[in-house]
């Protein structure tokens, strides 16, 4: 049987929107439609894809199989249309956020260098005020990063999901509660700490790093519990049960800027489209 790609974009949009409800939101799509879809891959694959709850919807051990290879379909897809008119030749530059560039984000890129061998991509993945010095510069073409260290309003802009990552066996109910934050600059500390201190539970911070792998090491070690990308945490890194213990955390936006000059270049224009269709 064969992977439909439109049940493979139901299946990886909801994952990336966290529930049903926000998925069917950004496909245009009732709820009810969007989870029958979900329901033909899961009969399909044989195996349930999603823990389904009241809170949203979690990745079981099939779907986390299933989703980077539902990723690089629904992107080798998009790419084979783009590659059917035209080869692509140049340089592009692009600008990352870690917790994009640690994620399956690169391996799109990776496979659509591999497509076009004459075109050259660079991937940088900086600070906030970095990204935009290296915009400003002239070295990026398209910064994909927190829309208020842009330079100028975003091209796009896309909410996405944080969720609650801590080691097995963690204790959720650690009073205060114990926290791994990105160091300063970060702009999502603070919706992460105002939402602890509206629901009243008391927290102190045990580790703070610069990069993703620091702060993940620090959550496999078990020092403390990080709000992350759901494409970030590993396959054990939570329990629903102790998420429940935790309040909802907020999304986060992200935003797309593109140097001027350069519309209408092919390649920047299918490098945009990748990083749309995978974000």
């Amino acid at each position: 049987m064969d992977l439909e790609t439109g049940l493979l974009r139901a299946f990886v949009t909801a994952v990336r929107a966290g529930s049903i409800s926000r998925a069917a939101a950004a496909l245009g799509q009732t709820q009810p439609a969007l989870s029958q879809q979900i329901r033909r891959l899961e009969r399909t694959v044989g195996r349930p894809l999603l823990h389904r709850a009241s809170s949203g919807v979690t990745l079981t051990s099939a779907g986390e199989t299933l989703l980077p290879y539902a990723e690089r379909i629904l992107a080798l897809s998009a790419q084979a249309l783009t590659d059917a008119r035209h080869m692509l030749t140049g340089h592009c530059g692009i600008g990352l956020i870690e917790d994009l560039a640690a994620a399956r984000l690169p391996q799109a890129l990776a496979d659509f260098a591999g497509v076009h061998p004459d075109a050259t991509l660079e991937v940088i993945s900086v600070s906030g005020p970095a990204m935009r010095h290296a915009f400003e510069s002239g070295r990026l073409d398209l910064a994909l990063c927190d829309p208020t260290y842009l330079p100028e309003p975003p091209r796009w802009s896309v909410r996405l999901p944080l969720t609650w990552a801590f080691a097995p066996g963690f204790d959720t109910r650690t009073d205060p509660l114990p926290l791994v934050l990105f160091s300063q600059p970060c702009r999502w500390r603070a919706p992460v700490l105002d939402t602890l201190d509206a629901a009243g539970r008391r927290w102190r911070v045990v580790f703070e790093s610069t990069s993703l792998a620091g702060v993940l090491a620090a959550v496999r070690a078990g020092l403390g519990v990080a709000a992350l990308m759901p494409a970030n945490l590993d396959p054990d890194m939570t329990a629903a049960a102790d998420t429940a213990r935790l309040p909802a955390l907020p999304d986060v936006e992200l935003g797309l800027i593109r140097r001027s000059g350069s519309e209408g270049d092919p390649l920047v224009d299918a490098v945009e489209a990748v990083l749309r269709g995978i974000v």
